[in-house]
């Protein structure tokens, strides 16, 4: 199938793999020479003050002064950066699963590579890889595997017991290194943007002699003799050193895709059916194959990780401190020499001299207690000559220059950015410059972050469970970064949580939050012992704690029998109520009742009697109706006055002036009346 897609390439016949990767390292060096040497070597010339003729801006100058406004910069930006990794000391994290209630892996795997990476130094190389990217633009790291011997001291006990010899326990174990690669020792595909998906990535570099016998004679490369390699002073770190050129190989490693016929004529077995094959190509001096394989590693990854300070669009290398920094440093660094310069020719003493009135073989010399004889009057012979005095505005001129490198780098130091950040503004003026030199710190963390630092540990922890998995158990782990803030944006934080902290009072729930926050920003090397105080003057004693308890319960108690006791109360009331609301409806019954019988007494059988009963229902009719029209006329004059149930009244019923007869009948007063 692939040889259906893909052309017989020419210029692998008869071509060797040594010969085929170094064809493709060498273009991939004629591009970075080209496009990027030269101003890389500028860069890193004015990070370190180092002078060189084609830094010159005029060819009349003569000082060779280096501000270190960029160099403040460069420093202060990766300082930042790296308090805001390293600065709580936990600078990375496992995430688990959401169902998985154990986290006891979690907590040992993290444990174990911090401890791993703190022997190895991870945090050192880091560092460096942070300074390249912020002298070059991009900082590069390759991940290194070491077989080492881990030796403990260690007690055994001989002759039986009775004595305890002294000695060393050594142990066989894999480590993962961090090695920083500097811009001119990295090799890389042009098109590409990335490590992943370019072609391949090699590092050329020079190394010791010995590090190459050793690991022949491990068998990690193959045998054979190797020369000490031909001097290259771009491959050096510093050019401006006189270069040791004994005992020293050049070493081209490649990692990426390499035809696949070319990997199986060195012995190499592949199962694949692509033309390409991802393949760890070791090259000595430029010929001399050492080790050719396919990727070893059990996830397939390139062990190559790197990071742009800035990201440049559609380009692998980025844009760093010194280039953002670069017009501006030129021009302080012009302004200062042309200063220097002018002082020379205004300071020192000079004189203008009549030559034709001088003796012969005359020094004309300035210096304290000289004597120039000259023929005739000195006065007439030798004047003083000077060129003027300096401008005063290259003072400001410069100062304004600093503070351009300032802004273009992003960089704050001691004297900040004058008007806005060292006190010449309000605190909003201030709050709004740092909130903006925040940003930009926190944009390259984000970028350092997710594409230098956990692709860097998932790869470590990776190789330690491949080669080692005793140590580390096999596992799909998810890695995150603890970084937070750096050390101005943390100080920013704290003064804005001061100034919280001012507009609520010590009771309130959140003041001890914030006040752990403070001091979780702060700088402090107790800081962990102050936080675990708090937190443990935070929590209750369990003596006070039961003492409350027991008095929240009487207090609960003493409710709950008031509530009770209301409750009561209030069942009476309601049974009273209930009681007059019965009677009330009973009252009208017993009155109808009462009239009935009273119309009907002393009654006989016959027509008359009829008649009379019906004349006594009428007339105690009346009676009540007049009865409760006078009660309705009292309740509207007086309404202060309860309301009462309407009983019928003996005297309304007899009239004023008749005696009362049967007062416990009224309704039989009626009856008499009619009678």
């Amino acid at each position: 199938m692939a040889d259906e897609i893909y052309e017989p390439d020419p210029l692998m016949i008869e071509q060797s793999l040594a010969g085929w990767v170094m064809t493709k390292c060498e273009d991939w060096r004629d591009y970075f020479e080209s496009n990027y040497e030269e101003r890389f070597d500028e860069y890193y010339r004015l990070w370190r003050g180092q002078w060189d003729p084609a830094d010159s801006q005029r060819a009349s100058e003569r000082s060779r002064i280096i501000a270190p406004a960029l160099q403040q910069a460069v420093e202060s930006n990766v300082a930042e950066l790296e308090e805001a990794t390293f600065g709580r000391g936990k600078w990375f994290d496992i995430s688990d699963d959401v169902g998985d209630g154990q986290r006891q892996d979690i907590l040992y795997l993290r444990k174990k590579l911090s401890e791993d990476f703190e022997s190895c130094k991870v945090r050192k190389a880091v560092a460096e890889c942070l300074i390249n990217a912020a002298v070059f633009g991009t900082g590069i790291g390759e991940v290194v595997i070491e077989e080492i011997k881990e030796m403990a001291p260690a007690t055994e006990p001989i002759m039986g017991g009775d004595l305890q010899a002294v000695g060393v326990n050594i142990k066989d174990r894999v480590v993962v290194k961090l090695k920083p690669v500097l811009p001119q020792n990295f090799l890389i595909d042009p098109v590409a943007t990335s490590i992943e998906e370019a072609y391949g990535v090699a590092i050329d570099e020079f190394v010791s002699k010995h590090t190459v016998e050793i690991l022949q004679e491990q068998g990690s490369y193959n045998e054979g003799y190797i020369e000490s390699a031909a001097a290259d002073t771009d491959l050096e770190p510093d050019q401006d050193l006189t270069i040791y050129n004994d005992d020293k190989v050049r070493i081209t490693k490649y990692y990426g895709l390499v035809p696949k016929e070319l990997l199986e004529a060195e012995g190499v077995e592949v199962e694949e059916d692509s033309k390409y094959v991802e393949a760890v190509v070791v090259i000595a001096n430029g010929g001399m194959l050492l080790k050719a394989t396919k990727n070893p590693y059990m996830m397939s990854d390139r062990p190559v990780v790197a990071f742009p300070w800035d990201v440049v669009p559609g380009r692998f290398w980025g844009r760093g401190v010194c280039e953002k920094g670069y017009n501006s440093q030129k021009a302080l660094d012009t302004e200062l020499r042309a200063r220097i310069d002018a002082l020379s020719l205004t300071i020192h003493p000079m004189i203008a001299i009549d030559a034709t009135r001088l003796p012969r073989g005359a020094k004309p010399e300035v210096r304290p207690g000289k004597i120039i004889l000259t023929n005739g009057d000195p006065r007439e012979v030798l004047q003083p000559f000077n060129f003027g005095q300096v401008g005063q505005i290259t003072f400001a001129q410069a100062a304004s220059l600093q503070q351009m490198v300032q802004q273009a780098t992003g960089a704050v130091d001691s004297a900040g950015i004058a008007g806005q950040v060292n006190g010449e503004s309000t605190a909003a003026g201030i709050s709004m410059s740092l909130g903006a030199i925040i940003k930009r710190h926190k944009r390259t963390l984000i970028n350092f972050q997710q594409s230098f630092l956990l692709p860097f540990v998932t790869k470590a922890a990776h190789r330690y469970m491949q080669f080692d998995p005793d140590e580390y158990p096999v596992s799909d782990y998810k890695f995150v970064a603890t970084s937070t803030l750096g050390i101005i944006a943390r100080e920013y934080e704290v003064t804005q949580l001061v100034q919280l902290l001012q507009t609520m009072k010590q009771d309130s729930p959140l003041y001890p939050v914030l006040i752990q926050s403070i001091i979780d920003n702060m700088n402090l090397s107790n800081r962990e012992d102050l936080i675990a105080t708090m937190q443990q003057a935070s929590q209750p004693n369990p003596q006070a704690q039961q003492m409350a308890m027991v008095a929240q319960q009487s207090q609960l108690e003493l409710q709950q029998s008031q509530t009770n006791a209301l409750n009561g109360q209030a069942a009476e009331s309601q049974a009273r109520a209930a009681k007059i609301s019965v009677e009330a409806q009973i009252a009208p019954q017993k009155l109808e009742i009462e009239r009935i019988e009273a119309v009907t007494r002393n009654l006989q059988a016959g027509d008359a009697d009829d008649k009379e009963f019906e004349r006594r229902l009428k007339v105690a009719d009346r009676l009540l109706k007049e009865r409760e029209v006078e009660g309705k006329t009292k309740n509207v004059n007086d309404t202060n006055r309860n309301q009462q149930p309407v009983e019928p009244d003996q005297r309304s019923l007899q009239g004023p002036d008749r005696p009362v007869a049967r007062p416990e009948s009224p309704i039989g007063n009626i009856g008499e009346q009619i009678g």
